[in-house]
């Protein structure tokens, strides 16, 4: 006869787990001479739903859990990306949006930063996207009189400002100007708008007109470059003043860039571009070395690279690459590129066969172009790429929208930082109170069924822990884990330890409480009689009793580790940037001019916070009413 075989102890063990929780909260269906007796959970659910308040936070609790835990999925964010071109730009959703008139005229489009100019085939100048700056309280679609009177003939836009040269030749501009952006002020450590450019430039000399990070530049006709704004931020930008024979001029975030007549390419006296890749397999050579037997003929930039079209079709980028940004494009047989152009983080180029190519950075799909043979020009938006056919019509345009909740000080998305800041402060907040609550639980019950010495060991225990300072305590442990080259994840998983090891002798009180009145009762006595260990008795027959008080707290608990872990961030001690969470999504923003300035920084973490905190209260007083016996007698 075969022996019967031994159950499996992890699922005889899920099973003891399952049947403790269904005695907890449905208890046995017993009948009496009226009918069956309602269960507990039947009675907690009507009493929990009738509470209208209580029902709506448990809805907004749940789809909030839910947003936090799935929505990172679909919006996948890198830690370490910072944007000083995108910083504190306000929410807005219209960053791609072209003006109605434009679409069917475009002359020319240009990006730098926030936000995108156009010039349309009769002059007229447009602005869209985030153009306003709260602190110098300007709007730059409020374009000067003379730009709205006599039209543009040529139009370009940097990080904060806006230069264009009138159809009667004056040269205009509007935007910032504290870093001679513009204008013919002495400014300390800036490059003034060169003399000859105070009575005008008549358009047909105009051969380029281009803007940067604080800084400006014309090219004639003739091939004289005259350049002019902040030498910090762009420290070769002496050395190219001046400089003739140039045929085109680009600037990155630090550095300008000439293209000569005679096809070479120059910085001037800096060496700024040291490694390179190649359409055709070249890679690691300085550029000067590569391009030194070469011809080029058109140049674009990014924020850190550089991008040279070869006379005889090869395309080589220069300059610090990031996540395969250097990867170029395929291009079909007897394909190659005729034009370039740069934004932000990503070029795009319109090959002899009518097709636009973009690549590099695609985080907003700004490098998902359709190849449909019908593109004249590309242009490069910060983050956006607009294609135009031969008539001047846009044909296509992709890339980022917006930012439906802005961006911080940084240039990095604040929704998509909310949406990982919650997870990791949901996340921290509930094994926190597993944590608190498994101690409370042993601690409490073993104090409370067991009493004598058991119990004045474990209450003076429990006194000393709630005799320290909550919060100095937790922050001197952070502080002290800081000192420590461990991995961050690691730390996270600490301070999760932290905030629940300091967190339970409240509970652990109450669960005492509780089963000091539990075990004095009959069926604890009936248990005994029957030769129940006392082990058994404590957690399978008492601690069942007194679940209501544990759900109860926990739920109460769970409001309070939210809030004690976003006030540990905020303060520094808690989880260290760039890792979001939504107390240091705070910290940046203990400032007057944020809190002025930029509203959206602060309040959107803020409201999250609070949402979820008020709703776990909420329903935490809910279930407390609902699992109290005589909060139903009294009504």
């Amino acid at each position: 006869m075969e022996k019967p075989q031994k159950e499996n102890p992890i699922v005889r063990g899920c099973k003891r787990i399952a049947s403790w929780f269904r005695r907890a909260f449905t208890g046995n269906k017993w009948q009496d001479a009226e009918g069956e007796i309602e269960s507990p959970s039947k009675l907690l659910r009507q009493s929990f739903f009738r509470k209208k308040g209580a029902v709506v936070a448990l809805v907004l609790l749940v789809g909030l859990f839910l947003f936090v835990f799935i929505a990172p999925l679909f919006a996948p964010m890198d830690v370490n990306y910072t944007d000083p071109l995108q910083q504190n730009v306000a929410p807005v959703y219209s960053l791609r949006k072209v003006p109605r008139k434009l679409k069917g005229a475009v002359q020319t489009i240009d990006g730098f930063s926030g936000f995108t100019v156009g010039l349309s085939s009769e002059g007229e100048a447009f602005v869209w996207g985030s153009s306003t700056d709260k602190l110098q309280k300007t709007d730059l679609k409020e374009l000067p009189d003379s730009v709205k009177e006599e039209g543009a003939a040529h139009i370009a836009a940097g990080k904060d400002h806006i230069l264009a040269v009138t159809k009667s030749g004056k040269l205009v501009g509007w935007g910032d100007r504290s870093c001679g952006q513009y204008g013919f002020d002495q400014i300390l450590n800036a490059l003034t708008t060169p003399d000859e450019l105070a009575q005008g430039i008549a358009p047909e000399r105009v051969k380029r007109l281009v803007c940067g990070y604080q800084t400006s530049a014309l090219v004639t006709t003739e091939g004289k470059a005259l350049v002019w704004g902040n030498l910090n931020a762009v420290r070769n930008l002496a050395s190219m003043q001046g400089l003739e024979g140039v045929a085109d001029i680009a600037f990155t975030n630090s550095a300008a860039v000439a293209l000569l007549f005679d096809g070479s390419v120059t910085t001037g006296s800096e060496r700024v571009f040291t490694s390179l890749v190649s359409s055709r397999g070249a890679t690691g050579a300085t550029l000067s070395e590569y391009l030194a037997d070469k011809k080029a003929v058109a140049i674009a930039t990014t924020n850190k690279c550089l991008a040279v079209l070869i006379e005889d079709g090869e395309l080589v980028v220069s300059g610090v690459f990031e996540n395969g940004e250097e990867l170029l494009p395929v291009l079909q047989e007897g394909e190659y590129f005729t034009s370039l152009d740069g934004g932000t983080r990503h070029f795009v180029g319109v090959t002899n066969l009518g097709n636009a190519y973009a690549w590099g950075h695609n985080a907003y799909g700004q490098c998902e172009l359709e190849q449909n043979g019908s593109a004249a020009r590309a242009f490069a938006g910060s983050l956006q790429t607009y294609v135009v056919d031969g008539e001047g019509r846009l044909v296509q345009s992709v890339g980022l929208k917006g930012y439906p909740l802005g961006t911080d000080g940084r240039g990095r998305d604040v929704f998509t930082r909310i949406i990982h800041g919650g997870k990791m402060t949901m996340t921290i907040g509930a094994v926190a109170v597993l944590v608190s609550s498994t101690i409370a639980v042993i601690v409490g019950c073993v104090s409370g069924y067991f009493g004598g010495v058991v119990d004045t060991l474990l209450m003076r225990i429990t006194e000393i822990f709630s005799s320290i300072p909550f919060l100095p305590f937790a922050m001197l442990l952070s502080q002290i884990i800081k000192n420590y080259n461990i991995p961050e994840t690691t730390r996270i998983f600490i301070i999760m330890l932290i905030l629940g090891a300091l967190s339970w002798t409240g509970l652990a009180r109450m669960i005492r409480g509780q089963v000091l009145v539990e075990r004095e009762k009959e069926f604890v006595v009936a248990a005994r009689a029957i030769g129940v260990k006392e082990r058994r008795i404590a957690f399978r027959h008492v601690l069942p009793n007194v679940v209501s008080v544990i759900l109860v707290s926990m739920t109460l608990d769970f409001a309070g580790c939210l809030l004690t872990e976003s006030s540990l961030s905020y303060l520094g001690f808690g989880v260290q940037q760039p890792q979001p969470t939504w107390g240091n999504m705070l910290t940046g923003c203990n400032n007057s001019v944020v809190i002025q300035n930029y509203w959206w920084q602060w309040l959107f973490p803020a409201l999250f916070l609070s949402l979820a905190t008020i709703c776990i209260n909420v329903v935490g007083d809910a279930l407390r009413d609902a699992l109290d016996p005589k909060s139903h007698l009294e009504k």
